[in-house]
C-alpha cells in the first residue's frame, strides 16, 4: 500500500510504501492561492513499477480538487497522467486567451 502526505514546508508530497520509513516518491509542487504548479515527480528505482508514480498524483490532485486549486501540470509525468486520467482535465489551468482588437 503506497501512502501519500502532503509536506508543506518541503513543498512536496511524499509516497512511502507498506509503512516503512523510507521516501519512496516525491511530487513538488508550488503553490498560489488559486493554482498548484506540480515541478517535478520523481520515483526511488527501488519503487518504480508498483504504483507509486500514479499514488502521488492521484493525492495531489484530489486534494487540489478539494481545495479548488487549479493545476499547471509543468512536470511531465502529472501532465501525461492527467492525459490518461480524462477525470482530472478539469482542473487544469488555462490561460485566459487576450482578445485582440
Amino acid at each position: 500500500m503506497v501512502v501519500v502526505t502532503d509536506v508543506p514546508e518541503a513543498k512536496r508530497y511524499e509516497a512511502r510504501v507498506d509503512g516503512e520509513s523510507e521516501v519512496a516518491g516525491v511530487a513538488e509542487y508550488i503553490r498560489t492561492a488559486e493554482l498548484v504548479a506540480f515541478v517535478h515527480t520523481e520515483v526511488s528505482p527501488k519503487y518504480e513499477g508498483k504504483g507509486v508514480g500514479a499514488a502521488l498524483a492521484r493525492a495531489a490532485l484530489d486534494e487540489a480538487r478539494a481545495a479548488n486549486l487549479r493545476v499547471l501540470a509543468t512536470c511531465p509525468f502529472i501532465a501525461g497522467w492527467i492525459d490518461r486520467h480524462p477525470e482530472y482535465q478539469d482542473l487544469l489551468y488555462q490561460a485566459r486567451s487576450r482578445v485582440s482588437d
